[in-house]
């Protein structure tokens, strides 16, 4: 867009970094926000240098940040690249993501992290944060060199998909973390207790004669970690948390005030092992979906704070990776375009009040983020802003996905509240065509 003004008018801002919540007008000028208020468009006309946007019966929201996405860029661009990953992002109402490391070859070096930021840049639209991983090739050895990637534009480190087991491994990791501020993400799993596992143990598993995964294989790494982050200061963060358990070790942690956060993913808050009775692959992930008492727990959790964010840990698959037995298909669920749609179930159930179901998908993980602009929609601030239509229903159809891949269960349902709009300081790079 090319006008040097923009008016955003008449909508429902929902800023919690602000506590704001009221009808108001939003002013962006070069990029940034000129002025919020409930009549701060309205001196404004319509001309060559002025675009009013009517934002009436929408919400007007800081942008929309996911801490955990996979974008397969190198190496399995098949399945996504950085490209297609950015405009799914862009369409599923993110301005800013966090690719993981586990590509091909893996993040571990200053080359691949500084590649990966260029491509983005090169593209343009959402913003693109990687994460650098923890140890070379995601071993569990030898430590990256975490200061060039945090020079590169690293945000963070992460083994992702493969934990740390060596407990001496990762306490020298959250110390050199430590140094530079980076977030010390972790999978969180007990590999000795889930070889061979397809999903989670219980009930359904034994019914459908397949090797299932412990809740505590997550809750030992959880409780073995949260003792090293106490031991050394870190910043230290729980990816896709899953188990009841986890919750309960997180929520004590932080009411002792440890540098402590974590995330849920929309398929953890909606579906249970349930789902996979009829052998669905698209509902094989990692960590496992598990039963209800586990999925009410993670949503009182990410009501109340305790879990901070959600993230869609978004996993595009090609056909022939979920196209095939239960044991041989890929985990993961492409996740990118379908978070608010599905997630809105939660603010029209009372799960999640309008407040909160912003914070945890823009407030809560910018602030996790170090040096990050991001969040808010404070005078001054860069223009990074969501504004969605909650009354939206629509039906989520895989040929209108922009990513490369379609791996979810959620094809053919009606989906309500969707994504209008996109900005990228002050720069639309999505808009919903009716």
């Amino acid at each position: 867009m090319l006008t040097e003004l923009i008016v955003l008018r008449g909508g429902r801002v929902l800023d919690p970094s602000q506590g704001l919540d009221e009808m108001a007008d939003v002013v962006i000028e070069a990029g940034r926000i000129k002025e919020l208020g409930r009549d701060a468009g309205a001196s404004y006309q319509a001309g060559d240098a002025v675009h009013i946007v009517n934002a009436s019966g929408h919400w007007v929201c800081p942008g929309f940040v996911d801490l955990h996405v996979h974008l397969r860029e190198p190496g399995q661009e098949y399945k996504e690249d950085i490209g297609s990953g950015l405009d799914a992002a862009a369409a599923g109402g993110f301005t800013a993501v966090c690719p993981m490391p586990n590509t091909k070859p893996t993040n571990d070096t200053r080359a691949i992290t500084e590649m990966m930021i260029s491509r983005a840049q090169e593209h343009g639209g959402a913003r693109l944060m990687p994460f650098g991983a923890v140890t070379r090739g995601q071993r569990g050895a030898e430590l990256t060199e975490m200061a060039d990637l945090r020079e590169a534009g690293a945000i963070g480190v992460s083994d992702d998909g493969v934990c740390v087991m060596n407990a001496a491994v990762m306490r020298h990791a959250m110390e050199y973390a430590r140094t530079f501020d980076l977030l010390v993400s972790q999978h969180c799993e007990d590999h000795d207790l889930t070889k061979g596992a397809q999903m989670h143990e219980g009930a359904h598993s034994t019914q459908l004669g397949l090797r299932g995964w412990p809740r505590a294989a997550e809750d030992i790494i959880v409780a073995r970690d949260l003792i090293l982050a106490e031991t050394t200061g870190a910043r230290y963060h729980v990816a896709h948390i899953s188990s009841f358990g986890a919750v309960r070790l997180i929520r004590e942690a932080k009411s002792r005030g440890l540098r402590v956060s974590a995330e849920v993913t929309p398929h953890h808050l909606l579906f249970t092992d349930e789902a996979l009775l009829s052998y669905d692959t698209y509902c094989k992930v990692n960590p496992p979906l598990r039963e209800a008492e586990d999925l009410e727990a993670l949503r009182a959790a990410i009501a109340d704070g305790t879990i901070d964010c959600i993230a869609t840990d978004h996993a595009p698959h090609s056909e022939i990776e979920k196209d095939c037995e239960f044991e041989a298909a890929s985990v993961g669920i492409n996740g990118l375009e379908t978070a608010i749609g599905s997630m809105f179930q939660l603010v029209r159930d009372g799960v999640l009040k309008p407040m909160r179901f912003v914070e945890a998908l823009s407030t809560a993980p910018a602030r996790l983020i170090p040096d990050f602009e991001g969040g808010s929609l404070k005078v001054g601030r860069r223009a990074d802003i969501t504004i969605l239509d909650p009354e939206a229903r629509w039906i989520l159809d895989k040929e209108a996905l922009r990513s490369k891949s379609h791996n979810t269960p959620l094809l053919g349902r009606e989906l309500m509240g969707r994504p209008v709009m996109t900005m990228v300081g002050g720069t639309v790079v999505y808009e919903l065509k009716t």
